[in-house]
């Protein structure tokens, strides 16, 4: 198996392959872009310090575990503990206008549960590669998933989202 060597090469590579993706995911987590982006550049910084992976693979779930990890640790820092402007929080060109009218309601959700209903039907991970992901029992993941899908289909039924 060919291990991938992290260069400058292959950083700006993931940087153009995986860039929306962190992202996104960061977006949906802090609910402010000009956070995700700086977590983003967090992420890819930390990027060029690692050496190897295994794979392509092991790279995409490395950058979903170091953004998810950079997001809590900015959500728990004393900086984020400002108002973010809602103007600030509804519109950004990552997401289509479709998925911009229900963000507030997927807001509504607990951030983990927000996490595994994007990795699932965002990324398009199982629920076995979620929980590995995750660091967590896929019965757990497979149930919060289900309870996340049942609090967001009850959301969207009540005409909360106008898309």
């Amino acid at each position: 198996m060919e291990q991938l060597t992290v260069d400058r090469a292959l950083a700006a590579w993931a940087v153009e392959q995986y860039g929306s993706m962190v992202l996104r995911l960061a977006f949906q987590r802090l609910k402010s872009q000009a956070d995700a982006e700086d977590v983003g550049q967090e992420v890819f910084l930390a990027l060029l310090r690692e050496r190897t992976f295994q794979d392509e693979d092991h790279l995409k779930r490395w950058l979903v575990r170091v953004t998810l990890h950079r997001c809590e640790d900015l959500r728990r820092s004393a900086w984020r503990r400002r108002t973010v402007p809602l103007e600030e929080r509804t519109a950004w060109a990552a997401f289509t206008q479709e998925e911009q009218a229900c963000l507030e309601e997927l807001w509504s959700l607990k951030p983990r549960d927000r996490d595994v209903i994007y990795l699932h039907y965002y990324e398009g991970y199982t629920i076995a590669e979620m929980a590995e992901l995750l660091g967590e029992n896929p019965n757990t993941v497979s149930a919060r998933l289900g309870r996340a899908r049942k609090k967001l289909k009850l959301l969207l039924e009540e005409g909360m989202c106008d898309g």
